[in-house]
């Protein structure tokens, strides 16, 4: 699996909070990395932050300035989970819309390390996930979306994506069938 990284999208305590403890997500996301670090594959985490005052938020960006107005995304909100937190050494990149590539230095990174195989996991999967999906295809990534290694807040939305939508443009498959073949 040379050329392939995984990339741990948007779990941070701002976002994984408005799940619950109780979810089973972080866990099972956590056997994941673990499962990929064992491979010797990089594992990325990928964050959303903006800079105090906002001066990335347009007021036209429906969903950002609403962040922007009531604050967010700064701070504590931005660090990443404890439970998969990265290890030294391992690479966190902030963006600063949903994209993972858009507003960071995710493609050059990914480039440097001759990375041109992508295992996609996060919150949202309406989120983080399609959107950079969408634009990882665009870049002619491989990818491969874990299935259970995404979450979001709407259920069907969920199902629609990884059983309709992203077999599109990606292999779609759970955490344990992607570590069997690790």
């Amino acid at each position: 699996m040379a050329g392939t990284a995984l990339l741990v999208m948007d779990i941070q305590n701002g976002i994984v909070g408005r799940f619950g403890e109780d979810s089973g997500y972080l866990p099972h996301l956590r056997r994941a990395i673990d499962a990929a670090r064992a491979a010797d594959l990089p594992v990325i985490f990928v964050r959303v932050g903006f800079r105090e005052n906002y001066p990335e938020v347009s007021s036209r960006n429906k969903a950002f300035a609403a962040v922007a107005q009531y604050g967010g995304f700064t701070a504590d909100a931005l660090e990443i989970a404890p439970e998969v937190a990265p290890e030294p050494g391992e690479i966190v990149v902030t963006k600063r819309r949903v994209s993972a590539f858009t507003g960071s230095d995710l493609d050059v990174v990914l480039r440097a390390a001759d990375v041109d195989t992508l295992v996609l996991t996060g919150i949202s999967t309406s989120g983080v996930v399609l959107s950079t999906l969408r634009q990882a295809a665009d870049l002619d990534f491989g990818i491969t979306v874990l299935s259970d290694g995404c979450l979001d807040q709407d259920e069907e939305v969920h199902r629609v994506l990884v059983e309709k939508v992203f077999p599109r443009q990606a292999d779609v498959i759970t955490i344990d069938t992607w570590i069997e073949k690790l």
